[in-house]
């Protein structure tokens, strides 16, 4: 931010009380044509902090884009105390063919960051991506989904080691939080590693909108606003019980051992105990299962929604849960509360 309180980008500023709907251009295709991602900027009348929302760093995964849009074009930001930078599609080229990577040489934006202006195409997109608008922040949630044919319940991944990114992640009010570092280039990785605190936000799966996770993600993003005095008419949410999920607590992707026609006996989200059936591998004629049990008592974080493994194709993600919260998710998920509420 200048000391005007404009906020500023190669080519362009943006007044205390203005909005920009700016396409801005990362690269070129082969035609010499630009790609430009959409970035509404929103500066408020009122100084507070310069935070981005990002989403579809991989091209698939598309219920972010309606979260960063809805605040972006339909909430009410008159009292906004603050600058957003919305980026509802950073990955341009992969949206337009929606498959996860982008179609040059299948390079993973989401692995590109901070990027370079003289190196790949994917680290010269994410260089000016990064350069004009996420260093320029004080933090910012990025939103992502499941691979194809999987699907996530809504979490948080954070290193939670930072106290700056534990605040985030905690304010943002989802049961789960998976402590870890962030992958070497990833948005969130590299932003939180250059000072610009950032959580990552998995919801759901590839390929469509699904609205009770979009509308959950809105109400973590408004805590968060909250918790750093945004606006003013919200207040910061506590989700009812919160685990983080620690590396000192088992948490593993429970892999097929055979092939075939996936049957699965829970939904996301679902406590499982050492030695539930997780679900039943079969063959076309039912006459050979595989009989898939939970090695430990854990929560069912990630799921596979597409029913045909090979060998070593991924389940599920389990993750172990302490003692209390285990109880406390007992409780909520017996049929006696279900029946009540």
């Amino acid at each position: 931010m200048s000391d005007d309180g404009a906020f500023t980008y190669s080519g362009g500023k943006v007044a205390p009380g203005e909005r920009q709907n700016i396409r801005y251009g990362i690269s070129e295709t082969y035609l010499g044509d630009p790609i430009r991602i959409p970035v509404s900027i929103i500066n408020g009348e009122r100084p507070g902090p310069t935070v981005f929302l990002s989403a579809a760093a991989h091209g698939d995964e598309l219920n972010g884009i309606e979260v960063v849009r809805e605040v972006a074009y339909e909430w009410d930001l008159s009292d906004l105390a603050g600058t957003l930078v919305c980026m509802p599609v950073l990955n341009v080229p992969g949206f337009l063919f929606q498959q996860r990577y982008l179609p040059i040489y299948d390079r993973d934006l989401n692995r590109s960051f901070p990027g370079r202006p003289d190196s790949t195409s994917a680290k010269r997109m994410a260089h000016r991506i990064f350069q004009n608008f996420i260093e320029p922040c004080d933090f910012g949630l990025d939103f992502h989904t499941s691979t194809r044919g999987r699907t996530n319940m809504l979490h948080v991944r954070a290193d939670m080691s930072d106290d700056k990114v534990s605040r985030l992640a905690k304010a943002f009010g989802t049961n789960v939080v998976i402590d870890s570092e962030g992958p070497s280039g990833s948005l969130r990785g590299e932003a939180s590693r250059a000072g610009v605190p950032t959580i990552t936000i998995e919801m759901g799966e590839a390929h469509r909108f699904q609205r009770v996770l979009i509308d959950e993600a809105l109400a973590g993003t408004d805590s968060v606003f909250a918790e750093y005095s945004l606006r003013e008419t919200t207040a910061v949410r506590w989700p009812g019980w919160r685990t983080i999920i620690t590396d000192d607590q088992e948490k593993t992707w429970i892999r097929a051992d055979a092939g075939g026609i996936v049957d699965m006996h829970f939904e996301r989200g679902s406590l499982v105990h050492e030695g539930d059936r997780i679900c039943t591998i079969t063959n076309p004629f039912k006459d050979d299962n595989t009989v898939v049990e939970a090695p430990f008592t854990g929560l069912l974080v990630g799921l596979l929604e597409n029913p045909v493994v090979y060998p070593g194709n991924p389940l599920c993600h389990l993750v172990e849960l302490d003692d209390v919260t285990r109880r406390v998710v007992e409780q909520e998920q017996s049929p006696e509360h279900a029946h009540h509420t």
